[in-house]
Order: structure tokens, then C-alpha cells, then sequence
């Protein structure tokens, strides 16, 4: 799979799309931002990274500094070019920073950033009112539902403990030939953030591997695509999809996925 291909063209229809819309105009996937918001958000997120690939710690980066709202699409081109350059220019099995446990690659950060263009486009849609939107790559969806689970839920920082409840949960979204099928574990995570202090306690979820957990847990099967965007918030769950999972422990997934899918 081409990830530097699909930030580029992502990057490339979001530029095109947020030109032409209102920077005041409301974003109906992103409750309570604005053109111009999502605009500067993926500006300062393509900034981030171009920097992190380049050698940077992403931890002690100062964010790009917010310009007039006119001035938003040129900032994002300029932020999109500097990343689309730092990644042709890395070797992917580099090393660089990441929040993330598993991440720590060139490798890592072009799967991230190739799926956060792609719902961002989603929601430069949305907000020109071209819904549905149109669909990822084929194979892009399935490894999109793999990638918002086993990034943006599962994975527990070396400082804290995730503890299972016994509950589990398998999402099984299929495209084609392409079958993504990850069982999660809920429970809770506790820790002390060693930088700041915060201490936390909160709902969590980590994948899961064993044989008979995966046999004995529930299941939310369908398409990869509307599987997607029910993970990120931008649609609802599709009405053909499968399952036998009870709703609230659906809803209980959609809700630790709120924060980290702005």
C-alpha cells in the first residue's frame, strides 16, 4: 500500500475542497469547528510530523502559529508540501518519535498521516455538503479500521497498567479479499503521567490474541469503509452490518474513540 501516494492525493483534494469553502462554514462531522479550524488542524498536524520525520521531538514541538483565516489554505499547501518532502526523503524503516508504544518508525508515521488525510478529506466534504463522501482506495478502509483500533484505541504507554474487565468485542469489516479481524479486550487504564504527574483512570482497550477469546466474543461485521467511518465518528453504524454484540458495548467502543478522532 502507497501511503505517501495517498496523503499526497488526500492532501491534495482537502487543499482543493477548504479553497473554495466558506472559513466560516460549520463542519458537520467535526461538532463545533469550522472550516477554518479543520483547516488549521491539519495544517499544524502535516507541520508536526514533517518536523518529527525530519529528526524532531514531537513532545517538545512549539505548534505552528495559527495565521488569518484567508491565509489558512496556503499555510495547509505549504505544511502538506513540507511533509509530502520530509517522507520521500526518509527511509521508512527509520527511526522517529511517536506518542505512541508501537510507533517509532518513518514506517509508522506514513500509515498515521496517509489515514489522517484521508478523514480529513471526509470532513472537507461533509462541510461542502458532498455526502456521501467519496470512498477510500480499495484496501485503504480495512487497513483503516485495523489502524484507528490498534492505534487510536489499543496501546498502553510503558508508565501506565491496563487491566481487562472480561469483556470483548470483535470487529470484523471486510472489502473485497482484504478482511481486517482484531478482538478487543476492555478494561481500564491506570497510571501516573511521569512528565506531568496527572494521574489516570479511565475506559480502555487493548487488542487481544488468544484462540479462545476471539472465539467467545461478540461480533460487529460489514463493510470496511462505513466500518471506518462509524470508528471515527463520521457516520453512523452501517444498517448492514452484522452483529451480536450488545449495543451499549457498542457504544461504549464509539465513546473511547470520541477524543482521539477529532
Amino acid at each position: 500500500m502507497d501511503y505517501w501516494q495517498t496523503i499526497r492525493a488526500e492532501s491534495a483534494r482537502f487543499g482543493e475542497l477548504v479553497r473554495a469553502l466558506d472559513a466560516a462554514a460549520p463542519v458537520p462531522s467535526c461538532p463545533g469547528w469550522t472550516v477554518a479550524d479543520l483547516t488549521y488542524h491539519l495544517a499544524e498536524v502535516q507541520d508536526q510530523w514533517a518536523r518529527v520525520v525530519q529528526g524532531a521531538d514531537g513532545s517538545t514541538l512549539t505548534p505552528l502559529r495559527r495565521p488569518a483565516d484567508p491565509d489558512l489554505p496556503d499555510a495547509f499547501e505549504a505544511a502538506s508540501a513540507r511533509l509530502l518532502e520530509a517522507l520521500a526523503e526518509a527511509d521508512p524503516a527509520g527511526p522517529c518519535w511517536s506518542w505512541h508504544p508501537e510507533g517509532g518508525s518513518i514506517a509508522w508515521a506514513l500509515r498515521r498521516q496517509a489515514h489522517e488525510a484521508l478523514i480529513h478529506r471526509v470532513d472537507a466534504e461533509t462541510a461542502a455538503g458532498l455526502t456521501p463522501a467519496a470512498p477510500a482506495e480499495p484496501g485503504l478502509a480495512a487497513d483503516g479500521v485495523d489502524e484507528v483500533l490498534t492505534v487510536m484505541v489499543a496501546g498502553v504507554p510503558e508508565w501506565g497498567r491496563f487491566t481487562p474487565d472480561g469483556r470483548l468485542l470483535r470487529v470484523r469489516a471486510t472489502e473485497g479479499a482484504v478482511v481486517t479481524d482484531l478482538t478487543l479486550r476492555l478494561g481500564r487504564f491506570t497510571g501516573t503521567g511521569p512528565d506531568s504527574g496527572t494521574e489516570w483512570d479511565l475506559a480502555a482497550a487493548e487488542t487481544a490474541a488468544g484462540a479462545a477469546e476471539v472465539d467467545r466474543a461478540p461480533v460487529v461485521q460489514g463493510d470496511a469503509w462505513g466500518l471506518d467511518l462509524w470508528l471515527w465518528g463520521r457516520g453512523p453504524l452501517p444498517v448492514d452490518t452484522a452483529t451480536d454484540a450488545d449495543p451499549a458495548l457498542l457504544a461504549e467502543l464509539r465513546e473511547l474513540l470520541v477524543e482521539a478522532t477529532q
